[in-house]
């Protein structure tokens, strides 16, 4: 279970510490707004949280082009590359955020573009960066086919999270191509299509095993936001639905219990 798009660190403490007094296990916490927007303060309590509560912190990389001085992103044609790295000196400060992450004990992170994905794949492959760094592909990077997934399983990428609005059989397609885990979106923000495939939540973990089941941020208001009280809650309520579902739908599926020590 994957709880999306968890941008402060009081949501954050909010979903996990709520998750257990509601009785249900939040495996991963992912961050989008952007390491380069925290500070290093937020950043070592990401980490503290997650050893805390044995769930994975996953942290984004910038900056992007969305930040960055050019217009193209401003297109309507030019907003499908907002997410990756314009010119080798924004590929350098992504890296230098990561470096950055890696200092304040973050272990994880969610890249937006193939090359920094390369790039961090052989600094990891060399000992530049520590072995146990999890890199993991955003559906910004728009993943829909088996050879593209093999592609960037290839390049270093330790999971991958395809665009929300596969099909169950795309889905299934994927999963026959890599080994390594799926990040699935059960719901999603408005700004992304809104769907909420609670009913489907089951078949996602039938056909894509192993298989994170990204749901809660059809509460926010969209992507890279922070989280108000009321929408925090309303990721919460959706994580509890969708745990819910599973044990009415597919009782016999297995969840992978909290880690016990964490991992950030």
């Amino acid at each position: 279970m994957e709880a999306p798009t968890v941008n402060t660190v009081e949501a954050v403490e909010t979903l996990l510490s709520q998750s257990v007094r509601r009785g249900f296990t939040i495996n991963r916490v992912t961050e989008t707004f952007g390491l380069s927007r925290h500070t290093l303060s937020e950043v070592r309590d990401y980490v503290a949280l997650g050893r805390e509560y044995g769930a994975q912190i996953l942290m984004s990389v910038g900056p992007r082009a969305i930040y960055d001085i050019g217009a193209t992103v401003q297109t309507s044609e030019g907003a499908r590359v907002g997410y990756r790295l314009r010119g080798q000196e924004q590929l350098v400060r992504a890296l230098e955020d990561v470096r950055r992450a890696v200092d304040a004990g973050v272990r994880g992170f969610i890249l937006h573009d193939e090359g920094l994905l390369s790039v961090l794949g052989r600094l990891r492959a060399t000992g530049q960066i520590p072995a146990d760094t999890h890199l993991k592909i955003s559906a910004h990077c728009g993943l829909g086919n088996g050879a593209a997934a093999q592609v960037l399983e290839q390049l270093g990428a330790d999971s991958l999270n395809p665009v929300r609005d596969l099909t169950l059989p795309i889905i299934a397609s994927l999963r026959q191509s890599v080994r390594i885990p799926l990040d699935v979106h059960v719901d999603n923000t408005k700004t992304s299509g809104g769907f909420i495939r609670t009913y489907e939540a089951p078949d996602f973990v039938r056909i894509a095993s192993p298989v994170y089941l990204k749901t809660g941020s059809s509460a926010l208001a969209g992507h890279s936001t922070r989280a108000t009280p009321e929408q925090t809650e309303g990721m919460l309520r959706q994580m509890e639905i969708t745990t819910e579902f599973m044990a009415r739908h597919y009782p016999e599926a297995l969840q992978s219990p909290s880690e016990a020590s964490g991992t950030a």
